[in-house]
């Protein structure tokens, strides 16, 4: 094989897989949402779905699935041509006691907790 298709081929795997990494997650966070709700609700039914691995294996599932499936679809046949990202609207909970902020926020702090 000559030496430029193979630069060609390397250039054309890289885009692909450079899309399946780039994208909303829509799974993985929706997954992330689930053990967030079960958290709130029962800190120790989570630590056994922890201990128990149903959570780990549902996050290299839906890791999986987010990038063979949804990532390069939100990429290639929208987010790529218009420059803007698909956005995730995450569950909203509101029976909890406490918060901690996103480490992205502008008031967050490590250890920061609002009751």
């Amino acid at each position: 094989m000559r030496t430029q298709t193979r630069i060609g081929i390397a250039i054309a795997c890289s885009l692909l897989l450079g899309s399946c990494a780039a994208g909303p997650h829509q799974l993985r966070r929706t997954v992330d949402d689930w053990d967030q709700k079960v958290y709130v609700n029962s800190p120790w039914l989570n630590a056994a779905m922890w201990i128990v691995p149903v959570y780990p294996v549902s996050h290299a599932g839906a890791l999986v699935f987010d990038f063979l499936i949804t990532d390069p679809y939100y990429f290639w046949l929208g987010d790529a041509w218009d420059g803007s990202g698909t956005g995730y609207r995450h569950l909203k909970v509101d029976w909890t006691d406490g918060w901690v902020d996103c480490l992205l926020s502008d008031r967050s702090r490590w250890t920061r907790s609002d009751k």
